[in-house]
C-alpha cells in the first residue's frame, strides 16, 4: 500500500508512475485526497473537542473544591454536549478513515523509474541470455509424452481424484521432485537463508499483507467454513512472520527460504500453454524472502536474480533474464525480473522464476518496520523470488535431457536424486 503523505504531497507523480503499468489512478488519487483532507479535519475537531473537554473537566474540579456547585454544574451540562459531539466526530472519522483505506489498497505500487512502459509480455527487456539450446533428435518428444513414456507422471488419474492441474507424480517422478526440493533448500541455507517451513493456509489479514487481498482475490482457493486462504507461494507466510514487528537495524537483512505447495485457481487459463506442467493448480516450490534496509534493497534484489541465475546454470539449463515492462508488472512489485528457461521440445521459454523487489508496499501494509538506534521507526524494503519453482523446472529438465536411451540427471542433482538416469 503506497504511503498516504506520498499521495498527497505528489499526487501528479503518481498518477504518471502508475500509468507506466497502464494504470489510470486520476480518480482514486483525488479520491484519496479528497478522503485524508476530511480525516485530518474530523481529527483535528475531536481533538479540539477532546481538549476543550479535558480543560473543563479541571475547571469543574476547581470550581466544587471553591464550594461554586452553580458554575460547576453548568460547565457539566457542557461537557455533556462535548461528549455527544466526541461521540458523533469518532464514528464519522472510523467511516472516513475505513472508507480511505478502502480505497487505498486499489491503488498498485509504484513502478521504479526506470521501468519500460509496456502492453504485456512481448515488451519486456532481454538483459541476459545463457546456454546452448539443444538440438534435439527427430524422435523427441514433450515432457507429457516423456512422462507417460516413463511412468512417471500421470496426468489422467490427477484428474480423476481432483481435476485438471493437479499430476501425480510417480517413482523416479517423485523422486526427482524431492531431489530438486532438496537441491534448492541446500543452496539456499548455504547462502545465508535460514529455511523455516510455513503453514500452506493463511488468514485474509496474512493475504492482505503481502498485496493478494484485494487484487487476486478471485486467484485464490478459499476455504469459506474458516475464512482461510490456500497460499499461491510462499512469499505470503514467510513475509507476515514480520507483520507488526519493529526490527533493529543491526538485524537487517533478514533472509529467509521455505518449500511449500503452491495453489493456484489460475481462472481463465486454457489452451496450449496450460498443457502438462506449463501451468498448473497445485505445484511445489522453494521461495526466498528478504526484509532488507531501503538503502541496499536494489543492490539485494541483483544479487537475488544472480542466485537463481546459478540455480539454473548448476542444472545446466540454457535461460534468459528479463526486466519486466510496467504491462507485465504484478499489482505490488516495483522491479521485476523473470528468468526463462528453454524448453527444447516445446520450442519456446518457459517461466521459472519472478525475484521482485516491493520497496515500503507490502511493508506499509504489513507495518514492518526497523529502528536504528534511538530513531524513529522506518518501513523496511520487502523482496522475494521463486528459487524455483518445479514444474516448468522439471518440464525442460525432462525435454532437454532425453536421449535413446533415456532423460539424463544433470551432474548437480544425482547426489539428491540417487540415480543417472530416467529410463
Amino acid at each position: 500500500m503506497l504511503q498516504i503523505n506520498i499521495i498527497r504531497d505528489n499526487p501528479q507523480e503518481i498518477i504518471k508512475r502508475l500509468s507506466v503499468k497502464n494504470f489510470d489512478a486520476k480518480e482514486l488519487v483525488e479520491k484519496i485526497i479528497s478522503l485524508d483532507a476530511q480525516r485530518r479535519e474530523t481529527q483535528k475537531k475531536l481533538d479540539d473537542n477532546l481538549s476543550e473537554a479535558n480543560s473543563i473537566a479541571k475547571e469543574i474540579g476547581v470550581l466544587f473544591k471553591s464550594g461554586k456547585t452553580t458554575e460547576a454544574n453548568a460547565l457539566k451540562e457542557k461537557t455533556t454536549v462535548l461528549k455527544i459531539s466526541a461521540k458523533e466526530l469518532s464514528e464519522s472519522l472510523q467511516i472516513t478513515e475505513k472508507e480511505l483505506n478502502e480505497t487505498l489498497v486499489l491503488l498498485p505500487n509504484l513502478p521504479h523509474p526506470s521501468i519500460p512502459k509496456g502492453k504485456g509480455a512481448d515488451d519486456n527487456l532481454i538483459v541476459s541470455e545463457e546456454g546452448d539450446i539443444p538440438m534435439l533428435g527427430e524422435n523427441s518428444i514433450a515432457h507429457w509424452d516423456l512422462a507417460l513414456k516413463y511412468g512417471i507422471i500421470d496426468f489422467e488419474t490427477g484428474v480423476k481424484i481432483t481435476g485438471a492441474g493437479f499430476p501425480i507424480y510417480k517413482g523416479k517422478g517423485a523422486k526427482l521432485q524431492r531431489a530438486l526440493i532438496n537441491f534448492f533448500l541446500d543452496n539456499a541455507t548455504e547462502k545465508g537463508y535460514a529455511e523455516c517451513q510455513p503453514p500452506f493456509v493463511v488468514n485474509a489479514d496474512s493475504a492482505y499483507g503481502t498485496g493478494q487481498l484485494p487484487d487476486k482475490e478471485g486467484q485464490m482457493y478459499f476455504v469459506s467454513a474458516d475464512n482461510l486462504y490456500l497460499i499461491p507461494t510462499a512469499e505470503v507466510p514467510i513475509t507476515n512472520i514480520y507483520r507488526d514487528v519493529i526490527l533493529k537495524a543491526g538485524d537487517l537483512p533478514v533472509k529467509n527460504t521455505a518449500y511449500s505447495a503452491c495453489f493456484r485457481r489460475e481462472a481463465g487459463s486454457y489452451g496450449k500453454d496450460v498443457r502438462g506442467l506449463n501451468r498448473l493448480h497445485q505445484f511445489d516450490k522453494v521461495e526466498i524472502v528478504q526484509v532488507v534496509h531501503p538503502e541496499k534493497s536494489y543492490e539485494v534484489l541483483e544479487e537475488m536474480k544472480d542466485y537463481v541465475a546459478g540455480l539454473l546454470r548448476k542444472l545446466e539449463l540454457p535461460f534468459r533474464v528479463l526486466k519486466l515492462c510496467g504491462g507485465d508488472m504484478s499489482f505490488a512489485s516495483a522491479w521485476t525480473y523473470d528468468l526463462e528457461v528453454y524448453s527444447a521440445a516445446q520450442q519456446k521459454w518457459l517461466e521459472v522464476s519472478s525475484v521482485s523487489n516491493f520497496e515500503t508496499f507490502q511493508s506499509n501494509r504489513l507495518k514492518l518496520r526497523f529502528r536504528e538506534g534511538d530513531g524513529k521507526p522506518q518501513l523496511a524494503h520487502t523482496l522475494n523470488g521463486s528459487a524455483l519453482a518445479l514444474p516448468r523446472i522439471v518440464a525442460a529438465l525432462l525435454e532437454n535431457n532425453q536421449t535413446p536411451g533415456g532423460i539424463k540427471i544433470p551432474k548437480a542433482l544425482i547426489p539428491y536424486t540417487g540415480f543417472e538416469i530416467i529410463n
